[in-house]
């Protein structure tokens, strides 16, 4: 018996040995390495798909974007372009795209491109009428003189002039210009005629900036009318509003109406039902609530009444688009997960019940569907996990069955094992529960102990869904030897409106106590060194790693914060979007000093008891969390003797984009968490 156990033991020794042989480790290298896949759209015959795969060069350090076309079956993959933007099919049966800001169309079976005409203006974005006779496109023109124009006799002078907010935005400072949408004809070949501008003399950016694209603006089925999202404010109105509403431009009479004029939060991606009787839009009510919830709203155009199809339904809208003129599916996370559904209208619009009408079509438990396309009884769809970035899918709704339509990474992950997922309930210190994600290195081994990292998420009302980042790459986490700890702590959505809501003028409270919780719900394990457990974050989740400097009382052997919020009310004084500022905190500094927001919810509070090793990253170009948060927090940390590092991109904002900057924040990361957790 014992020769027999031995016999078994040793062959399956031998079989994991040959296995660990045959896989490699998941490296930022790697990570870079992968060709990121973008679904697009359908062609007009619903048989292929359009898609993008954007491929990074590290020695060039930028990225090139692809369009192909690809069988739903996955066969038959022609490369269509680079370097373009897919605007429609035409008539002809070829596609539609702009490049360097001309216009070009080519077959559906790749070959020449041919030249289908330019525009003076520099084309940002486009879309192409149901009709094919004409292009809605944006463009920025310009409206207000800059320095150099009032003082042309200084021509050496570098200098911003401004008289009101929001003087710069994101990762870039306003300048002379403004994003506007216009029109031009196109006659299946060629553009025809010169551009209308829909928006003339008006100092307002369509779309939203700096992240709404074409899905804001969009064609009537009958191509007569533009509707497009805006919000027409201006200075610090514009800063303190969210505001925005859908405009309808009519071409033949060339006027303009606002068909969502007091709704006061966001009204943003209009689109009309199939037979026109409708239009439909996401809206928030709450002016200034940027995390508000996100509604379904349509428009019956006949009546003129407007109907909120989810207001009774406890969860917050991502994307929809119509299926028919009875059917809308829309995407949204529950529980930490993104799923489709679909909202089914009742025959008369008086018996609208949203709660009885919404119907779950995906029941994914820990990937996500991405962007999806409505493709007869199939849809298509993206699909990612915490192990796999996206890649195209058809997924059959009856046989609730995924079929792989593109396979751009599978020779990468051929020999990459994945990391175990675990999904666990915790009780938090309020009587409710808390879903946190763990993930478990390749090979996991419950005898052994593993350092552990806590991952604070940020937003602060962002889901923390199975994903796969090209930067906070939970899997690499994995990979590297670290238990990942992965709270959906208070204040993150899909878990119902009140979850969402706690964290506002609430940051330094609940949100705090719930990821203590969860680390040390794990950090109980047998398998984790509770000794070794890091905390890191980046935005809120950076607030949050010097929240918890102050208040872990032990719990942690190092902390990364990346452009994380120091002090409040220096904060709320150089931040850009100030109605999310002024929505979070609960005032201005001045309309409250002892507000808890700037007071016990502000880092710089508890920095007398800061006492552990933390690296600090941030970007120069960051004007949401401007670099000084980033260089109060370390030189308090320096002061107060703590080892510490500062990294500074001073090419980067919010995020990291660069590759070989990504690659140097991986090192920069990695190099001290093992510095300090596998001494």
């Amino acid at each position: 018996m014992r020769k027999v156990s031995f016999i078994i033991t040793l062959f399956l020794t031998i079989i994991m040995n040959i296995q660990a042989q045959n896989t490699t480790p998941l490296t930022p290298e790697t990570l870079w390495k992968m060709g990121r896949v973008s679904l697009q759209c359908l062609t007009p015959d619903a048989t292929k798909a359009l898609y993008s795969v954007t491929r990074y060069d590290i020695d060039e350090n930028k990225g090139t974007s692809t369009l192909y076309i690809v069988g739903l079956d996955g066969k038959n993959v022609v490369e269509i372009a680079t370097g373009a933007t897919a605007v429609g099919f035409t008539g002809e049966g070829r596609l539609l795209y702009i490049k360097g800001g001309k216009f070009y169309t080519v077959g559906l079976d790749g070959g020449t491109s041919r030249n289908a005409g330019s525009i003076s203006q520099e084309v940002t974005g486009a879309r192409l009428s149901p009709q094919g006779d004409r292009i809605v496109f944006t463009a920025e023109v310009k409206y207000r003189s800059t320095p150099s124009e009032m003082y042309p006799q200084y021509p050496k002078a570098n200098v911003v002039i401004t008289d009101d907010l929001m003087y710069r935005h994101w990762n870039y400072w306003e300048d002379d210009k403004v994003s506007h949408v216009f029109y031009v004809g196109f006659d299946g070949e060629q553009v025809v005629g010169e551009p209308v501008d829909i928006m003339k003399g008006e100092p307002y950016d369509a779309p939203l900036m700096p992240f709404g694209g074409m899905e804001q603006i969009n064609f009537s089925n009958d191509g007569k009318k533009i509707a497009y999202t805006c919000k027409k404010k201006e200075g610090t109105a514009y800063a303190t509003s969210t505001d925005s509403d859908i405009y309808i431009y009519d071409i033949e009479s060339a006027t303009t109406h606002n068909l969502t004029n007091g709704n006061y939060g966001y009204d943003t991606c209009p689109a009309w039902s199939p037979c026109g009787e409708y239009i439909a839009w996401s809206s928030m009510d709450e002016d200034g609530y940027e995390a508000d919830k996100n509604d379904i709203k349509i428009h019956h155009i006949a009546t003129g009444k407007t109907y909120n199809l989810t207001s009774a339904w406890d969860e917050t809208i991502e994307e929809f688009t119509w299926v028919s003129s009875g059917e809308i599916m829309f995407r949204t996370a529950v529980e930490a997960v993104e799923q489709l559904f679909i909202y089914t209208l009742p025959k008369k619009l008086a018996d609208i019940d949203a709660h009885k009408s919404i119907k779950q079509i995906t029941h994914l438990e820990d990937e996500c569907i991405g962007t999806f396309i409505p493709a007869g009884k199939k849809v298509i769809v993206t699909r990612y996990g915490f192990n796999r970035p996206a890649e195209i899918f058809s997924y059959d709704i009856k046989k609730d069955t995924y079929t792989a339509i593109t396979h751009e990474n599978d020779e990468i992950f051929a020999t990459i094992e994945p990391v175990k997922v675990e999904k666990r309930w915790v009780p938090t210190t309020d009587g409710k529960k808390m879903l946190v994600w763990v993930l478990l290195p390749p090979s996991f081994d419950n005898t052994q102990k593993y350092p552990a990292m806590l991952f604070c998420g940020g937003g602060p009302q962002n889901a923390i869904c199975p994903s796969y980042s090209f930067r906070w790459n939970f899997s690499l986490m994995a990979h590297k030897g670290y238990v990942t700890i992965i709270p959906n702590r208070r204040g993150l959505p899909s878990f119902g409106v009140e979850w969402n809501r706690e964290i506002s003028t609430q940051w330094g409270a609940q949100a705090i106590t719930d990821l203590m919780t969860a680390s040390d719900a794990v950090a109980s394990e047998p398998y984790v060194d509770e000794k070794r457990v890091a905390a890191v974050g980046a935005s809120y989740g950076g607030y949050s790693v010097f929240m918890l400097a102050g208040k872990h009382n032990g719990r942690y052997s190092a902390f990364i914060s990346h452009c994380g919020t120091f002090d409040t009310r220096s904060w709320y004084m150089t931040t850009e979007e100030l109605f999310f500022a002024h929505k979070d905190m609960g005032c201005a500094p001045w309309e409250n000093p002892s507000h808890p927001s700037y007071n016990e919810y502000s880092p710089v509070s508890h920095v007398d008891k800061w006492d552990t090793p933390i690296l600090i990253i941030q970007g120069a170009q960051d004007y949401r969390v401007p670099e000084g948060q980033s260089m109060q927090a370390f030189t308090a940390a320096r002061m107060r003797g703590i080892p510490s590092r500062y990294v500074l991109f001073p090419e980067e904002c919010h995020w990291v984009l660069r590759p070989q900057n990504s690659l140097l924040w991986h090192a920069e990361f990695y190099s001290w968490l093992d510095k300090y957790l596998k001494k």
